[in-house]
């Protein structure tokens, strides 16, 4: 049986709707794993954490994974987070601080994969959006599940697409004492995808940040 913890409030009711909703495409989703989905790694991956980030799948803990289909708001990102400070050593530092330095940030088929360079840190789990049809601008609804900082919770956020960049507005996400929330909407996550064709073979853009490593 599938245990979530919902958040409390006047959202319940908008989050447990949704949820159900999901369920309902139940047909749409991959059947769940009796094991985490792992693929072979190549061996140069030691010496490339984000690549080897990408071979990484979720497992379902809460919910089915999205079978591997595109969406609106695929695509890497990434933030500088500006802090004078540098990370304070720990063994167990809280999952999510939002630490100084690049993020990077991949969307992609349903599969959500955050990485700090700095320290390290890095997850994965699942994703699935919503669209506004009457939205000028690419807007609706992003879910995260399936997140192994905290698997049986879900995190609900409003996305807009704004000049390519991704920016977030959270709805409810209690994940990790709410600092999964706080590290995905305290800046807009800049598009590593170039405005156009010619741009993309020239390299003339102004390419945010991290996009290259």
């Amino acid at each position: 049986m599938i245990s979530m913890k919902f958040p409390r409030g006047p959202i319940l009711i908008f989050t447990a709707t949704l949820v159900i909703c999901l369920l309902m495409r139940i047909t749409s989703f991959h059947a769940f794993d009796t094991q985490p989905t792992t693929s072979p790694q190549p061996n140069n991956t030691a010496t490339n954490p984000w690549f080897e980030l990408q071979q990484r799948n979720p497992y379902p803990y809460t919910l089915p994974l999205a079978l591997p289909n595109r969406t609106i708001l695929d695509g890497t990102y990434t933030k500088f987070e500006l802090k004078e400070t540098p990370p304070v050593p720990c063994k167990r530092c809280p999952d999510y601080l939002p630490e100084g330095g690049i993020w990077k940030l991949s969307l992609s088929k349903g599969v959500f994969r955050i990485y700090h360079p700095n320290t390290g840190w890095k997850s994965v789990g699942t994703f699935f959006v919503t669209r506004d049809p009457l939205a000028e601008l690419p807007r609706g609804q992003l879910i995260l599940v399936n997140d192994p900082v905290c698997p049986d919770l879900i995190g609900l956020y409003h996305y807009a697409i704004e000049d390519k960049n991704l920016v977030l507005t959270v709805i409810e996400d209690p994940c990790s004492s709410r600092l999964r929330a706080a590290n995905f909407t305290n800046l807009p996550w800049l598009s590593c995808q170039p405005p156009g064709q010619e741009a993309a073979i020239s390299g003339h853009w102004p390419e945010p940040a991290g996009c290259k490593k």
